[in-house]
């Protein structure tokens, strides 16, 4: 299986997509991965394999040395002088981390220029990218989350109901950037000015200690695949090294030790959010338990490295759920519409 790989972005979190792809290079032994690379100005480009390296993004080489491409009916073309050609693959990777890939602008392009795809759809990247709206989900399909409230930049008259320490979230970010944990209120305002830098608006959730956290990923192609149940190493809270920076995990993730109740509730939870509406996808699912109750902390509808660590088939899985994807049903347009009342104006 061929596998176009889409990675990069206009978005906070562009180098956590490059360090992304650069992991998966090292793991597909399949899979052909072939690599397409979307930079800040949201250009298209091929990217030899033997060029995936963070250098080849940062020094900018990749404007000299990678093949620009143009979006087609059905994929890319490279455009030369006499003639253009098309990139050989049989299913795209939407790779690309918060803005562009996440908020559902690549699924939209994706699906208009009918290109087959691994990855959130559009209603999906809406509702996982605003951390309010997964709320809103969570509430709809009986899950509990953690209490909040929301702030608006400018917004002066709020008040925050929790006692401290507090966390605070940029709405519509990942990768733990922005996010604050505010030991007492004289530190409110810097965090809000830190989060404020990347979103207008602001979630704030009560800082439970003690409370346990675990990831779960999965997706459903045929039949339930799940991960295994991870119990995230971390301090106050999963920072950004601790959830990026070691992509490239070596050593085997061991299986959490949770009762099996907790578990169950888990991955019941799991299955309410992904189907049907994550069909075409590998997410993650981020679970607080508290007094083995189960709370969703968030989704990850595109997580780092597609959470490969978690899985001991992950090529297998990436291969299944190429062969079973959501596509959108075909609308037959006869314009019957418009000939009967051109019919019946030609009978006035």
């Amino acid at each position: 299986m061929k596998l176009a790989i889409i990675f990069g972005g206009s978005s906070y979190e562009h180098e956590i997509s490059i360090v992304s792809a650069i992991t998966l290079k090292g793991i597909l032994k399949t899979i052909e991965p072939i690599f397409i690379f979307v930079d800040s100005s949201r250009d298209f480009y091929l990217i030899d394999k033997d060029n995936m390296k963070s250098k080849f993004f940062s020094s900018r080489e990749y404007l000299k040395k990678g093949k620009k491409l143009s979006i087609i009916k059905g994929g890319f073309e490279t455009k030369g002088l006499l003639k253009s050609k098309p990139i050989d693959f049989d299913v795209a990777l939407n790779l690309i981390h918060g803005r562009d890939g996440e908020d559902g602008k690549m699924a939209s392009i994706l699906e208009f220029f009918d290109i087959k795809y691994i990855g959130p759809r559009v209603e999906a990247s809406v509702l996982s990218y605003n951390k309010l709206y997964t709320k809103w989900l969570a509430k709809h399909l009986g899950i509990q989350t953690i209490d909040y409230i929301t702030i608006k930049k400018g917004e002066e008259d709020f008040k925050i109901p929790f006692n401290y320490p507090i966390i605070i979230k940029p709405i519509r970010l990942g990768s733990s950037i922005g996010v604050s944990v505010v030991e007492d209120e004289s530190k409110l305002n810097y965090a809000l000015d830190v989060a404020f830098e990347f979103d207008d608006e602001v979630l704030v959730e009560p800082f439970i200690e003690g409370i346990k956290e675990y990831n779960l990923a999965g997706c459903y192609t045929t039949e339930w695949k799940l991960s295994i149940l991870e119990e995230p190493k971390k301090d106050n809270f999963l920072d950004f090294e601790t959830k990026y920076l070691d992509f490239s995990r070596d050593g085997k993730i061991e299986e959490a030790n949770v009762a099996n109740s907790v578990k169950d509730a888990i991955e019941g939870a799991f299955k309410k959010i992904y189907f049907p509406l994550f069909k075409g996808a590998i997410i993650r699912c981020d679970f607080f338990v508290k007094d083995r109750e189960v709370y969703l902390n968030e989704i990850n509808p595109i997580p780092g490295s597609m959470a490969n660590y978690l899985f001991d088939n992950f090529e297998d899985i990436l291969k299944e759920i190429a062969t079973n994807l959501h596509k959108e049903k075909n609308i037959n347009i006869n314009y019957l519409y418009i000939n009967n009342i051109q019919s019946a104006k030609g009978k006035v």
